[in-house]
């Protein structure tokens, strides 16, 4: 079986390539990175070791690259002739791959390719699949667009696993954590010949999806906040921090009470599984920098983001939320020059009242917790 994958960086070939590799496929890796697109031809296999103390070395071959840039022919080809086409790239690039997604559908359409294949875009983000179906749609005529809804199936994904920033001399090399968590909304699948192992396929994701974000997202990101707050560079000289510690399992629990609420988690499993979050968080053989997990925070601040959201579904079940706006408060004083965000939420707070950029930032309207974030940064 052959898999497109779009995304050949250290989460694209740490984690989706070992699980489709794991599970037989050959895998064409599309992006416009030259030096991995080139290695990846030439070598056709690269090599991925598990960040524990036994650092165990995984192979991975029957690969190769594509320039999606430079031979776009070749990648709807590849498109047009996998079993499977994923994602990880990034939620702004999706947009910008969908005409060669569209393209390589419309020729299987053509060459009469009635084998279901599913588009499953691996992204930080809630709904990816079903964004990136929208985007490409746009590309489709409405004969395109009944082979689809036939046969090509966009179910959306959760993954997880940290993959650190890391620097190599093989650029193939990638260090990642043996923990890793991949589900699929198996209601939006077409491909139902094709179940990967160490896939979870599951009829509502929903419930798995916040669980991510609101506990692994906003828990990595209280970490890093409130180490930059410390002036801490690293996630694990933070963490080894009481008050950073603290702060993490504070906002764990309110974000915890809210999943339990809604979804109905039962709360020992919950709790076991918060416990093994701060633990890979801990993890001694991951060096990830503060910096990192901290960028972005215009868009860490987003209405349905991993804070802002949390807060809000928390003040409507009548939860505690107090943990998460000292985190909040703390991203709003995040300063770090080589962050473009970071700068233009620094300029913003210079040159408008603290409410405003809030308001402007958060798209909150609610006043009571506008008021509760402006004290607290205020206070802070």
């Amino acid at each position: 079986m052959k898999a497109t994958h779009f995304g050949a960086g250290n989460i694209g070939r740490g984690f989706i390539g070992e699980i489709l590799h794991e599970n037989g496929f050959a895998i064409d890796f599309v992006d416009i990175n030259e030096t991995i697109i080139d290695a990846l031809r030439k070598r056709n296999s690269y090599e991925i070791e598990l960040a524990a103390q036994e650092k165990t070395h995984i192979t991975v071959d029957q690969v190769t690259g594509l320039n999606n840039q430079k031979e776009p022919d070749a990648v709807i080809d590849s498109v047009a002739t996998s079993d499977i086409i994923t994602t990880a790239i990034g939620p702004n690039v999706l947009p910008i791959i969908a005409e060669l997604i569209a393209k390589g559908i419309q020729k299987r359409r053509q060459e009469g390719n009635q084998t279901p294949t599913d588009v499953i875009a691996c992204e930080n983000m809630i709904g990816g699949s079903q964004i990136l179906l929208e985007k490409v749609r746009t590309y489709l005529t409405e004969e395109d667009l009944t082979y689809v809804e036939n046969t090509v199936g966009f179910p959306n994904a959760a993954v997880d696993r940290i993959v650190p920033i890391q620097q190599h001399e093989d650029p193939l090399f990638v260090s990642v954590e043996p923990f890793c968590e991949w589900l699929v909304d198996d209601t939006q699948s077409k491909a139902k010949q094709i179940r990967l192992d160490n896939v979870g396929y599951v009829s509502d994701l929903a419930p798995y999806i916040e669980r991510k974000l609101f506990s692994v997202n906003t828990g990595h990101a209280t970490t890093a906040y409130t180490g930059a707050h410390y002036n801490y560079q690293t996630i694990g000289e933070a963490i080894a921090d009481e008050r950073v510690l603290n702060q993490l399992k504070a906002v764990l629990k309110e974000t915890g009470d809210l999943l339990i609420n809604k979804w109905d988690f039962p709360r020992e499993k919950h709790e076991q599984y918060i416990e093994k979050i701060v633990e890979r968080f801990k993890n001694p053989y991951i060096s990830d920098d503060v910096s990192r997990v901290a960028r972005t925070p215009i868009r860490k601040l987003g209405y349905d983001e991993r804070f802002i959201r949390p807060i809000r579904e928390a003040k409507t079940y009548g939860l505690s939320y107090q943990a998460l706006v000292d985190v909040v408060a703390m991203i709003l004083q995040y300063d770090e020059p080589s962050d473009e965000e970071s700068v233009r939420l620094q300029e913003m707070l210079k040159e408008k009242d603290l409410t405003e950029v809030i308001q402007d930032v958060t798209g909150l309207t609610d006043n009571t917790i506008i008021e509760e974030i402006v004290e607290k940064a205020g206070s802070n």
